[in-house]
């Protein structure tokens, strides 16, 4: 993933580290460094982040285990300096799976902070909350109170946080899942709104917040009306049908030709009438970078790649287009490449469709 370090793989699932975090981390510790002027402070601080954020993981591993008893897979974990994001491959249809998954990062958060409050009680270590400040008072009680904030700022009723799932999944057993979609991103980009006005008088981060939560939300309701508009539609409605079909012993200087006299970005490539493999426009660049004209398409093709069937519903194989770090995946009949569908013609066919639906309103 772009601009992120993997740190381990953890239960099958990939677990990343965005850049930026480090930047948390540095801000952090100058910071304790000014206020203390004591590496004591400084280490001491940085490591309840790191605790903190350990607290993040579960909680995505909390939701990630949760999808995996309902069948969908988790492409990774990624942690941000505002929290942490696991990437299902699906949405579950049924609402109440997806409150289920839900509910389940928040609820990892109220088990570790359970488990915090009966060490500290049964070792006498409780202090008076009035004496825990951000910097200050006893490590692990501020670790379960601020595992408790997580629960109660992760469960607000706006997207992309667990609450605007949790009151979509609601909303979803009476309404249809697009409305009830709707009705929560609107509620969401509220909140959001509320958050930057409060921010403009009390703390700037929450700007930050709103700006994020609105962009969630956005998001979420434009990714489930595009799923809406592809349901119900067969990928050969949308697929490419006039492609340039290569081989693995074709040169790269013969595949420049077919990129500079048309417009097509990726390449099947066919051995014995079977797909085995795709040149992406990348893998095209880096092998005239590295070998130049002469490298074969056989050295630098892509050989894990998806396919989607032609009678296969839209709304799936564009899902699969949108999850395979790819642009473009060829489509087959009876195991026999008939067409590609790639983000561009599927953004062609929804524009296509919008304009014809609005005149025939």
């Amino acid at each position: 993933m772009k601009w992120s370090w993997k740190i381990g793989n953890f239960l099958g699932i990939d677990v990343y580290l965005h850049t930026t975090f480090f930047l948390l981390i540095g801000w952090l510790a100058l910071s304790y460094w000014f206020q203390e002027n004591s590496l004591v402070a400084v280490v001491s601080g940085v490591g309840f982040i790191l605790a903190l954020f350990a607290s993040v993981v579960f909680h995505e591993y909390g939701h990630a285990l949760a999808a995996r008893r309902f069948d969908v897979k988790t492409r990774d974990i990624t942690l941000y300096p505002i929290g942490g994001v696991a990437r299902l491959e699906r949405i579950p249809e049924d609402p109440k799976q997806e409150l289920w998954i839900a509910i389940a990062g928040p609820a990892v958060n109220v088990v570790i902070a359970v488990v915090l409050f009966l060490w500290l009680l049964i070792n006498s270590a409780l202090d008076p909350l009035s004496s825990l400040s951000l910097t200050g008072g006893s490590f692990l009680e501020r670790l379960m109170v601020t595992n408790l904030f997580l629960v109660g700022f992760n469960l607000i009723p706006a997207f992309p946080m667990d609450g605007g799932r949790v009151l979509r999944a609601l909303l979803a057993t009476r309404l249809e899942y697009t409305r009830a979609t709707q009705i929560a991103a609107s509620v969401g980009q509220g909140m959001a709104f509320l958050f930057g006005f409060i921010g403009l008088f009390i703390n700037p981060f929450l700007i930050f917040i709103a700006l994020f939560v609105w962009i969630g939300a956005q998001g979420e309701a434009r990714m489930v009306t595009l799923k809406s508009a592809l349901g119900g539609i067969p990928v050969n409605r949308a697929m490419l049908t006039n492609f340039t079909v290569l081989s693995q012993d074709d040169s790269l200087a013969k595949v420049v030709d077919y990129v500079l006299s048309g417009d097509q970005k990726d390449f099947p490539v066919v051995a014995e009438g079977q797909v085995v493999g795709v040149l992406s426009q990348s893998a095209i660049l880096d092998g005239l970078r590295r070998n130049g004209e002469a490298t074969l398409v056989g050295s630098v093709m892509r050989t894990d790649f998806q396919t989607a069937d032609s009678f296969e519903m839209l709304d799936t194989a564009f899902a699969r287009l949108q999850n395979c770090d790819c642009h473009t995946i060829p489509i087959l009949h009876q195991e026999q490449l008939v067409g590609l569908l790639t983000m561009d013609n599927v953004g062609e066919f929804i524009r296509i469709q919008s304009i014809l639906g609005t005149s025939n309103a």
